[in-house]
């Protein structure tokens, strides 16, 4: 098998005539797509099949002090045109600045445009059962004991918003209220006990109680004990334990389809509405934002019926397949993911695409760490966790707030400034609205600890958050190794090499070679408790670490949570359930399949020209966990999946 090493591949092959006389249309397709998604369109490409290794189910609630304003400015935040999005991104990454630069196939590469829009992306998660997650199910699951306390749905329609935003300020402490009177329009006792049972389902804490004044009823919501109620309520999450069926499991599981957002904002969105917190919800895997996913959640002592009414009130969500469960989900505890992929203005011929697939099937692809590992600006993460590695905690402090070139939002340009110039946390910190940033966190932990204190401002921010910038500089020592490994040695197993005997590493030898094919080599993330191949590579490894002034003899670090014990990951992985086709089509915004709401909600299969203007790829595939399917696509386009030169393809189909 032949190996192609990339350089600098122009994203913007050669044009035919055909394409030349598609040209007006193209720019035409691609200014509607601007309209429609900003700059997000066809740039926002990484998609890892689970959150990285290492990393616990957390996540972070937001301050409900800033949560509205943080969120006004983050979605009002405007890039510019896509011309000088471009400009910006030029000190982004690409591909080879984080060690990918081989391929395994040897077709000629084509163009196509991935994610243009974000439900050409569809990810389906597989659980650990090998049952693949769909929502085909709205119903709403019925105990066999006989839960009385449930909420009726006249509930959840009882109260005026205006009542509804009344009882929260009064839940929260937000007003000084001592209690909130709703009026009772049409007096009988049902309807009276229908707003009781209102209050106390939807808002947690408060108790209601019936009052005549000047002749009309009202139902007054007041407090049961003041704040540490409250707290005690919100953290349990059910104050009425006892209404809770003993027949029935403490976990409602059902599949969350959602449409242009990631699994942590969509829980979130989740618990803000539920009135409850964030870490009562578990899954298996994160998910993409610029897609549309399909994957089980889990959340604690909520009823399917209050989950169900959420159907009605949010924008891109849809939960159904409810069951009562006794256990929550536990993070990697998938077998993968299930891809459904359009790539848009494909220029290949269909000689090109068949060999494409057919190698994509057979072969696979380079497990490389994708491009989302490294993130998107002028100062890569795996920087950041070399610095943490090497102990130098000015340089970890510096690379996080210096100034940087590139795309940023306006406020956090300003804090870079104004933290270059005086070196304050109190007064850059002024200059960040969104405090929930990185950013802010260490601006506030420096503000709490000192200047010389590094370590434990840098300690605020989240764990998930703080690992994440050493686990990028595991995955780039990985890139980097891999690319050698293949450049030295091809698409074969040798002598040296590693594989895994159950959970255990064990070297190749030369007796053994001919019982092995790459598919089973791994190879290590740098660490204190794994083995290194015993041929060049293994020197190789030590040579990067003690250029980046490391010690791989010894990965531990003094604080805990920054100490490597590596890990081991396959070369090449093959994807599973490989299928595609290629499709014609003339209108840009038609939809190419039909999602599982479109099945649910009788929408016919799109009717596409059997001679279009333009032509798609449609394919399908399955990953294991923690793999990237750009990667995967990666070899198929042969083409660099980074921002920087997706966007650079964008711009130029502008020109």
């Amino acid at each position: 098998m032949e190996t192609v090493e990339m350089n600098s591949v122009s994203l913007k092959r050669p044009r035919s005539e055909d394409d030349v006389a598609n040209a007006d249309e193209i720019k035409r397709q691609k200014i509607l797509e601007k309209s429609q998604a900003g700059n997000d369109s066809g740039q926002s490409i990484e998609t890892v099949t689970e959150q990285p290794e290492d990393t616990k189910n957390e996540i972070i609630p937001n301050e409900e002090s800033e949560e509205q304003e943080e969120e006004e400015l983050e979605d009002s935040d405007d890039d510019g045109d896509p011309e000088s999005f471009a400009d910006m991104m030029k000190h982004g990454l690409t591909e080879s600045d984080v060690g990918i630069t081989k391929f395994v196939s040897s077709h000629k590469g084509f163009s196509g445009i991935l994610k243009e829009r974000y439900s050409d992306f569809v990810v389906h998660e597989i659980g650990k059962d090998g049952r693949v997650s769909h929502l085909d199910d709205f119903s709403v699951p019925v105990d066999d004991e006989v839960n009385f306390e449930d909420p009726s749905e006249e509930t959840f329609t009882v109260l005026s918003d205006e009542d509804k935003q009344r009882l929260e300020e009064l839940q929260l402490f937000k007003n000084k209220e001592t209690s909130v009177a709703i009026e009772v329009i049409e007096d009988s006792k049902e309807k009276r006990t229908v707003i009781h049972q209102a209050v106390k389902s939807l808002f947690p804490g408060l108790e209601t109680k019936t009052e005549d004044r000047d002749g009309k009823k009202y139902i007054i919501a007041y407090h049961a004990a003041g704040k540490k109620a409250l707290a005690k309520v919100r953290t349990a999450t059910d104050p009425r334990k006892h209404s809770w069926p003993k027949s029935r499991g403490s976990y409602c599981h059902f599949v969350l389809y959602k449409e242009n957002k990631d699994t942590m904002d969509a829980i979130n969105v989740l618990s803000k509405f539920l009135r409850v917190k964030p870490n009562i919800f578990s899954y298996m895997g994160t998910k993409d934002k610029r897609a549309i996913t399909v994957q089980e959640i889990a959340v604690l002592r909520i009823t399917a019926q209050r989950l169900a009414h959420l159907n009605k009130c949010l924008m891109n969500f849809k939960l159904g397949n409810f069951s009562y469960k006794n256990h929550p989900l536990k993070l990697g505890e998938l077998q993968g993911n299930h891809f459904t992929v359009v790539l848009r203005n494909i220029t290949g011929t269909d000689d090109q695409i068949e060999q494409a697939m057919h190698s994509l099937r057979e072969i696979g692809f380079i497990n490389y760490y994708g491009m989302q590992r490294f993130g998107t600006t002028a100062v890569p993460t795996y920087q950041i966790g070399r610095a943490i590695l090497q102990n130098n905690w000015n340089e970890v402090m510096d690379l996080i707030l210096k100034p940087r070139p590139g795309a940023e939002k306006g406020y956090l340009v300003k804090c870079r400034e104004e933290w270059a110039k005086t070196k304050d946390p109190a007064a850059a910190l002024k200059k960040l609205p969104v405090k929930r940033c990185v950013e802010g966190q260490l601006l506030r932990g420096l503000l709490k600890f000192g200047m010389k204190n590094i370590i434990s401002a840098f300690g605020i921010i989240p764990r998930n958050n703080r690992l994440m910038y050493i686990h990028s500089y595991q995955s780039y020592v990985w890139n980097n190794m891999v690319s050698k490994r293949i450049e030295e040695y091809g698409l074969r197993a040798v002598p040296g090499d590693l594989i895994l005997k159950g959970a255990t590493a064990v070297h190749l030898e030369e007796g053994d070679v001919g019982n092995y094919t790459i598919h089973d080599v791994v190879m290590p993330l740098p660490g204190f408790d794994v083995i290194y191949p015993k041929h060049k590579i293994g020197e190789a490894y030590k040579e990067m670490l003690v250029a980046d002034n490391l010690d791989i003899n010894n990965m531990r670090h003094k604080i805990r949570d920054y100490s490597l014990s590596g890990a081991y990951r396959k070369i090449i992985i093959r994807p599973q359930n490989v299928n595609w086709e290629v499709v014609a089509y003339d209108d840009p915004k038609i939809p190419l399949f039909t999602t599982d709401l479109d099945k649910l909600e009788g929408k016919p299969l799109p009717v596409l020209p059997t001679d279009g203007k333009f032509r798609a790829l449609k394919m399908e595939f399955s990953l294991p966990p923690s793999t990237y399917a750009t990667m995967a696509i990666r070899e198929v386009l042969k083409m660099d999946t980074s921002i920087k030169n997706q966007t650079q393809l964008n711009t130029t189909w502008l020109r």
